[in-house]
Formats: C-alpha cells, sequence, structure tokens
C-alpha cells in the first residue's frame, strides 16, 4: 500500500496472475486537518488514521486472497451481507488487542523489572530494566511471527514498498531490476515509529513515580497518548536529519528493527509494489496537485 496526497492505493497479485487494485481517497476534514497541524497531537491523530485505513486495504486483500476474480461478486455479497458482523468483529478485535499488547508490553515488563528492585532499587534503574525487557519482548514477538509463512510474505511485500520508495527518491526509473538494487529500509517507516516509543517511554516515565507497582501501571497506561505523540515528532525527527552528518544515526535503531520487519522481496512481489506505486501517481495527478509525489510515504 501506498499513500499520496489525496488517496492511497493498494495493488494485489490475484490467483491469475493478474493484479487488482483498491483505493481509498482521502476524505477532508477540516477539524482533522487543524489537529493534524498540532505537535504531538498530529502523531495520535495519523496513528488513528492509518489504522483504519490500513484495516480497509487489509480487508480487500485478505478477502480476495485465493479468490479467482471471475468470483468477486460472492465477496461482494458476503459483505453486504455481515457488514454488521464484521463491524463489530473488527471492534471486538481492536479492544482485545489493545487488552493484549497493554497486558504484554506494559504490565509484564514493569512486573518483571518490580521483581529486581530488591537488586536495582532506584527509579532510573528500574525504568532502564522495564525498557530493555520491553524491547525484548518487542524484538522477541516479531520474530517468532515473521517465522510464519503469511506474515513472512507481508514483510516481503514491506520490503518490496520500501525498495520501491528508495528507487523513486533516487530519482531512479522504476524498474525490477533497479528496484531490487535499493535497500529494503527507510527512515520513515512505521516499524521505526513501534520502536521509538519504547526508547521515549523509559525517558517519559522517569518523570512519574515508579512504586508502588499499581501506580506504576496506572502513569504507564495514562501516558500512552503522550508516548505515541511524542514518539511521532521523534520520527518526524529522524526523518529531517537523516542526511545531516552527526545527526543521521538518530534514525539508525528504527532502521535496525526494519531488518525483522521487512524481507528481501521476490521479483513478482516488486512488480505489484511498482505497479501499485504507479496507480498511486496516476490517480494523485488526476486531482491535479502537482506536489503530490513529493509527499509520498
Amino acid at each position: 500500500m501506498f499513500g499520496g496526497r489525496h488517496t492511497s492505493v493498494t495493488a494485489i497479485r490475484r490467483i491469475d496472475d493478474s493484479i487488482d487494485f483498491f483505493e481509498v481517497p482521502k476524505k477532508k476534514r477540516p477539524v482533522l486537518q487543524k489537529l493534524k497541524k498540532i505537535p504531538f497531537i498530529r502523531g495520535i491523530v495519523a496513528i488513528v488514521e492509518a489504522s483504519g485505513n490500513g484495516t480497509k486495504h487489509l480487508n480487500f486483500s485478505s478477502d480476495r486472497y485465493d479468490v479467482h476474480p471471475d468470483d468477486d461478486h460472492t465477496i461482494e455479497t458476503a459483505e453486504q451481507t455481515s457488514k454488521i458482523t464484521m463491524i463489530l468483529g473488527v471492534a471486538a478485535i481492536g479492544i482485545l488487542s489493545f487488552l493484549f499488547s497493554t497486558l504484554i508490553f506494559t504490565a509484564v515488563p514493569a512486573a518483571i523489572a518490580e521483581f529486581f528492585r530488591p537488586i536495582f532499587p532506584g527509579h532510573v534503574a528500574q525504568n532502564l530494566i522495564e525498557g530493555i525487557i520491553k524491547l525484548i519482548f518487542l524484538l522477541a514477538y516479531i520474530y517468532l511471527i515473521s517465522m510464519t509463512p503469511l506474515i513472512k510474505r507481508v514483510f516481503q511485500y514491506h520490503g518490496a514498498e520500501h525498495k520501491v520508495i528508495n528507487t523513486f527518491e533516487n530519482g531512479k526509473e522504476l524498474t525490477v531490476e533497479n528496484v531490487q538494487a535499493h535497500s529494503r529500509l527507510h527512515y520513515r517507516c512505521g516499524s521505526s515509529y513501534i520502536l521509538l516509543t519504547v526508547i521515549v517511554g523509559v525517558f517519559l516515565y522517569l518523570a512519574v513515580p515508579s512504586d508502588p507497582l499499581w501506580e506504576r501501571l496506572l502513569y504507564r497506561i495514562l501516558l500512552i497518548p503522550v508516548v505515541l505523540g511524542a514518539s511521532y515528532e521523534v520520527l518526524q525527527l529522524t526523518n529531517k536529519v537523516r542526511e545531516t552528518p552527526f545527526l543521521k544515526w538518530l534514525g539508525y535503531p528504527g532502521l535496525w528493527l526494519q531488518l525483522l520487519t521487512t524481507k528481501e522481496p521476490k521479483n513478482d512481489q516488486v512488480e505489484v509494489a511498482i505497479a501499485s506505486f504507479n496507480e498511486l501517481k496516476k490517480r494523485d495527478d488526476e486531482c491535479e496537485n502537482p506536489s503530490a509525489e513529493g509527499r509520498i510515504v
């Protein structure tokens, strides 16, 4: 999936080897546009918007996986008859995912760090241990799911997207050979953002009590929006200074994480990524905005 100034486009390889496209035009919401200009708030808005948009694209691709294009009418019928069920299902999954991630990546690291308090009683030491444990959990989780065939395939397409963007930003023609020659890592990747939430959290949690445990967990949950907003600003900063000597290293941890969240794509996967990007450019150009290509992410 690629997102431009006016729309986002996904391309998928169908079972008959054809390439199908899915587009979600960006709606103009004045309130959201104003919120996106406010530092720290704009990050939260961007995450919510990206999550909703990404779900639509994922549903499109998953619904058509192993379905012949001639049978697409059965997908559309199923979507119409089960729309309420789908909405309730997405809401339930969202709530359960939030609770699960809060438990695994917030409560458990804090509880384990508390276990080491007799050895490391200091406030700073406790936050560092919690951050290290959280980082280990994150890396282990990503590594384990990347071993499954389905997620490995997703990560290959993720790598193909980055290669296409890097090729485009370097002014090269989008051919399979040129794209494969470029890196699968990119500064603006969302997986870098995930890592930054862990690092930024370590520093922000220094400002709140870490004892007793219940108060520690309460502050962790209350500070989730703050951590998300601050991490987004740091991500934007690392992208702005990526060409600046002595500062470009700020984005290196995120790039290292992408060694897990991206895989080297096959040529046919690169073809799909190129098709998606070209389709996005075409549809953005149709909106008559000549500066659109500079905003592609």
